[in-house]
């Protein structure tokens, strides 16, 4: 019975506790109302508070009925409803991704904000067994490593939570069709030129009649097992890090003459977390870039994608690249006007609105923060961080170093002493780019709002 599976899956991964507070992504697609079904049929048992967030890429012709279907879904079953939008393919320009990697991190900005809103303590989505069988077979097409054909993880840092990740597709269709439930189609999922929709419309099809009608199952098991051999890999990676990736002041090196010592597959992992940690993510990097960097001979550079030149040399590899002269500026500002740092040729406005005005509070990090102005003291002191600076940002178990957060979050090295902190009363209210502090934050009890916005 589906059901106990899904059960089974949330104990065995520790997914949901009882008396959660869960936000449900819901594209009103089949999967995504199967989740639905299931966690009102678990909401008595484990006491559940089930909140629906749905995002419109608006790519599709048939998006905004999508979304009338949302709505009419959470009226029927009386659960709130959040709906996020955006332009994805304006955005996927601006962002320099495809119109997929666009939509996806969009989407899951959008949910970890609603989360964040709400007080949600998982956000699950619908993806199943099948889902990750076609993950694993296009990945392996692609080339992947270890990472990439561990596939879909049915938890990912302790909130995104996948519960349907045991169960099949045609699991999935007999359930809403037992319990008649209605449920919207996406036609782009019967396009043959995206590769996941020909592997699940023709590939999966073809080996479940003519090789193994287990198939899926299969894959979802090799995936289980490069999962827990990846975890372990990546934990002797961490420890082995400590000696092979240097960190001198705001530079980081690799000590070859210890990198060539280890096992190769060991070394790549290694190379891996070092560009990683210089470019803020691993996007785009290939295995033969990985190779290239192993591969480096005495007092010889390699252009690693346009941004980053590594060289070799004294048995180490670094980062050649000039970085701008470090900044030191200082300013005041009493919340008026327009701010103007002439450092970073920035400008910031502020804003004075009542609480009830706020119609939408849009935490794009990048060039809005939204403050309780009754906490605020003026004048903000705005100046460019200093080695110790640390604070609590919006959502955090406690205090971290502006440094860690920024690395964390994928700030190029070069930028991490330029950004402008915003300080009130000695304290850190935001950081350009990072989440407003704790204890500043919006709370029920706010009446008053300071936002604060990049021109």
């Amino acid at each position: 019975m589906i059901l106990e599976r899904v059960k089974k899956t949330i104990k065995e991964y520790r997914l949901l506790e009882k008396k959660n507070r869960i936000l449900i992504a819901y594209s009103g697609g089949k999967d995504s109302t199967a989740l639905l079904h299931i966690l009102l049929e678990l909401r008595s048992e484990w006491q559940l508070e089930l909140f629906l967030g749905h995002f419109n890429h608006k790519l599709r012709r048939n998006a905004e009925e999508d979304e009338r279907f949302v709505r009419d879904m959470a009226r029927k079953f009386s659960l709130p409803l959040f709906v996020g939008s955006e332009d994805v393919r304006s955005q996927a320009r601006t962002m320099k991704m495809n119109i997929e990697e666009a939509g996806r991190h969009l989407r899951y900005d959008f949910l970890k904000k609603t989360a964040g809103k709400i007080g949600a303590a998982k956000i699950t989505t619908g993806h199943t067994m099948t889902d990750q069988a076609e993950t694993f077979l296009m990945r392996l097409m692609r080339g992947s490593g270890l990472r990439g054909l561990a596939g879909i993880f049915p938890g990912v840092e302790g909130m995104l939570v996948r519960p349907l990740i045991q169960v099949q597709d045609r699991d999935i269709q007999a359930y809403l069709e037992a319990k008649n439930a209605q449920f919207r189609v996406d036609e782009t999922n019967f396009d043959r030129r995206f590769l996941r929709n020909k592997i699940r419309l023709e590939l999966l099809p073809f080996l479940e009649k003519n090789f193994d009608p287990l198939i899926v199952s299969h894959l979802d098991r090799i995936a289980s097992i490069i999962r827990e051999e990846d975890s372990l890999l990546e934990t002797i990676t961490q420890e082995k890090a400590k000696d092979v990736i240097k960190q001198e002041v705001e530079s980081v090196y690799l000590d070859v003459r210890l990198l060539s010592s280890l096992p190769r597959a060991l070394a790549r992992r290694l190379v891996r977390n070092f560009i990683a940690q210089l470019r803020g993510s691993l996007r785009a990097i290939s295995f033969e870039d990985v190779e290239s960097v192993l591969s480096m001979s005495e007092g010889k550079e390699f252009s690693l994608k346009k941004d980053i030149i590594l060289r070799r040399e004294k048995n180490r590899v670094f980062l050649k690249k000039t970085p701008p002269p470090r900044l030191s500026y200082e300013y005041t500002w009493d919340g008026e006007g327009t701010l103007e740092i002439r450092e970073l040729k920035m400008r910031f406005k502020g804003r004075r609105i009542r609480r009830e005005k706020v119609t939408r509070l849009d935490y794009e990090d990048q060039t809005s923060a939204f403050l309780d102005l009754e906490k605020i003291q003026f004048p903000l002191l705005i100046r460019n961080r200093r080695e110790g600076d640390r604070y609590q940002p919006l959502g955090a178990p406690g205090q971290k170093k502006i440094k860690e957060i920024m690395r964390a979050k994928g700030v190029p090295l070069a930028e991490r002493d330029r950004r402008p902190a915003f300080f009130s009363g000695g304290k850190i209210a935001w950081v350009l780019g990072l989440p407003v502090a704790e204890e500043f934050k919006i709370e029920k009890t706010t009446t008053l709002v300071f936002n604060i916005i990049k021109l």
